[in-house]
Parts: C-alpha cells; sequence; structure tokens
C-alpha cells in the first residue's frame, strides 16, 4: 500500500463549496502475523449498524470524530484519541457531523491480547478488559499510528520479528495502562441454564446462516420457549436472534469473498435474498461494500506475491553471484522500491 500522509482534522472539514471529501478505505491482512488485520479508512457517510468482533479492535482517530455506543454509553473519539473494542462488545458507529470520521485500526485475534496480557502480568488465560471505549493515551495513540503506518507502508517486507517486537510493545503499553482482567462475575447475574441454551442457540445459528430459520426451531435447540429464548438471547449476546443471523451471514459471506467467490455467488452460499442485500447488510458491518472488499484482496496478494517473489529471487541471486554481483539488491534491500518507482506495499484500493 502506498504510504500515506497524516490525516489532519481540517482535512475532514468540509470545503467551502459543501462537498464532504471523499471515503477513502484501505485494508490488509498482516500474512507474517496470522489473526492481524489493519484497517485505514476516511468515512464520511458510513452508519454501522449494531454488531461485535470475535477478536479485539483497537485503533487511533487521525480526523473528525467517531461516535459509537458501547457498554451502554456513548462515546465520542476525537482526533489523537485511542478507540477500542472488547470481544462480544456490541456496538455502532458514525460521524459526529458532517465531517464524518478518519483512522487506523488493528483488528486482533484474542488468542494475541491473550499471550500479551499474560506477559503483563495477567493471570494465565484471562483476556484483559477496558472500562471505557475511548482513551485518551498520546504516547499509546502515537506508537499505534507509527506501528500501523510503518506495516503498511512495507507490507510484507517487514521482517516478522519486527512486527512481532513491536506490535507486543503497544500491546503491553496498551494493557499494563489501561486493562483490568476479565471477570465472569462483572457480568449481569443471569440464571444458570440460559448461557448454555444461548450458546446453543448461537451455535446453531452460525451452522445455519443460510436457511430460513425459525424461532420456534431456534427455541426447540436451546430448549426455551420462543419467548424466553429471545430475551435470553438478546440479554447475553447484546443483540436479537434475527439480528445475530445477519452478522453470521455477513461473516460467511466475508470468508466466501476471501476464497474467491463473486458477491453473487456470496449471496447465495450465505442465505441473503440477493446481491442487494448482501451489499446492504456487509456495508452496515464491514464499511465496504462486497465487490470492493474482494477487489482489495485481489490487489493485496497480486502485490504481496510479486514481493516475495523478488524478495526471494534477489536473495537467492546473491548467494549464487555473491563473487561476481557483491552490490545486487539482498533480503530487506530487495523489498525498496528504486527511483520512481511507487512502493506500494499491499493493495491500495478503496476497503470494517
Amino acid at each position: 500500500m502506498r504510504p500515506r500522509t497524516a490525516i489532519s482534522d481540517s482535512s475532514l472539514r468540509p470545503p467551502k463549496g459543501g462537498v464532504a471529501p471523499k471515503e477513502e478505505i484501505a485494508w490488509m491482512a498482516a500474512s507474517r502475523l496470522p489473526g492481524l488485520d489493519l484497517l485505514r479508512a476516511r468515512y464520511t457517510r458510513q452508519v454501522f449498524a449494531r454488531h461485535f468482533h470475535e477478536g479485539y479492535a483497537l485503533g487511533v482517530i487521525e480526523g473528525g470524530a467517531l461516535r459509537f455506543r458501547y457498554l451502554g454509553r456513548d462515546h465520542v473519539a476525537a482526533p489523537g484519541a485511542v478507540n477500542l473494542v472488547a470481544p462480544g462488545e456490541t456496538h455502532d458507529g458514525h460521524g459526529v457531523g458532517d465531517a464524518g470520521w478518519a483512522y487506523r485500526m488493528f483488528y486482533l485475534a484474542p488468542g494475541i491480547v491473550r499471550m500479551a496480557g499474560e506477559e503483563a502480568g495477567l493471570p494465565h488465560g484471562a483476556l484483559p478488559d477496558f472500562a471505557s471505549g475511548v482513551l485518551a493515551d498520546p504516547e499509546l495513540a502515537a506508537a499505534i499510528d507509527a506501528l500501523h503506518r510503518d506495516m503498511e507502508r512495507a507490507g510484507p517486507c517487514m521482517p516478522t520479528l519486527a512486527q512481532e517486537t513491536r506490535l507486543s510493545a503497544v500491546l503491553a503499553r496498551w494493557i499494563t495502562r489501561h486493562a483490568a482482567q476479565r471477570m465472569p462475575a462483572a457480568r449481569p447475574p443471569r440464571a444458570s441454564g440460559e448461557p448454555v441454551a444461548v450458546r446453543r442457540a448461537r451455535d446453531y445459528l452460525d451452522a445455519h446462516c443460510a436457511d430460513d430459520v425459525r424461532l420456534a426451531d431456534l427455541a426447540g435447540v436451546a430448549c426455551l420457549s420462543p419467548f424466553h429464548l429471545a430475551r435470553a438471547f438478546a440479554a447475553a449476546v447484546g443483540l436479537p436472534p434475527h439480528a445475530y443471523l445477519v452478522q453470521a451471514r455477513v461473516r460467511r459471506a466475508r470468508d466466501l469473498l476471501s476464497a474467491g467467490s463473486t458477491p453473487a455467488e456470496a449471496a447465495a452460499a450465505a442465505g441473503f435474498a440477493d446481491q442487494s442485500h448482501l451489499t446492504r447488510a456487509f456495508r452496515a458491518q464491514m464499511g465496504v461494500t462486497p465487490a470492493r472488499f474482494r477487489k482489495m484482496l485481489q490487489d493485496a496478494r497480486g502485490t504481496w506475491a510479486v514481493a516475495f517473489v523478488e524478495n526471494r529471487i534477489s536473495t537467492e541471486d546473491s548467494h549464487d553471484h555473491a563473487r561476481t554481483a557483491p552490490y545486487g539488491p539482498t533480503g530487506a534491500d530487495a523489498c525498496r522500491p528504486a527511483s520512481g518507482e511507487s512502493g506500494d506495499g499491499g493493495g491500495n484500493a478503496p476497503r470494517r
């Protein structure tokens, strides 16, 4: 991806003509660190529907302001603020005013954060919890921003050791300064059988998201009455069953798109009535249309594959011809663009 200059708050203010700045979205998966995704986005019209993530989201606001409902209260993340969500916590999101917002986000699998928490002193297996979705920590914000920019700029040419070391430092600072151990006692008390019943219902929806699921069928799987299940499910998950089903379908469609399916194929296989229904639901949760998401994956994979091949050829060449060509590009140098080249490290397509 081509390196970007910082997006200031002023850059998100509508110009005098009243025309809002163009939305700009870029997403990539960190190929050397499984379970880590990166997003850089500037949104002006995006409204995220209520949803939750399987992992953690951690980022920094670069311009404008983001308003979101999280942990039962409204949050506003202004420029320079760190914003975050924990796994399973429902939230929405939209800009404050017409200018929208710009941010850089890391999406982390729970295992990555769990390991960092243990290194930071949390009990073995504990997931860190956070009392707020917005943190005022300029040093942490600067560290997040710098790592995100460097990983985007370097793409697959950033050594694994450098990525792991810097990410560990960021997560350690985040957890030691702001986290508490996630404790079951912090959750609202529920009847003893309901969490198991809700888990059964969630598993059923995940497995049958492409089907026309009926509440009576779901209640039968959970061994609760339909009314009781609907209330218990919403209380435990933060979403009613039908909204969770839509999220499960979006998740299935995302996996299919990642595997190479077209949006039309993904829509049919994930249980959507047609591609337009998929597009609306996908954008409301992912912040990008299915077609753009698929294109970004294809662009990123193509560029990164070329970078890996060129890096390998250059390195092997340097070993085979060390005596005759000692000054050729090798190792990390092979990933550095020559004078006049773009330095694009991974898919520059517009894009959670």
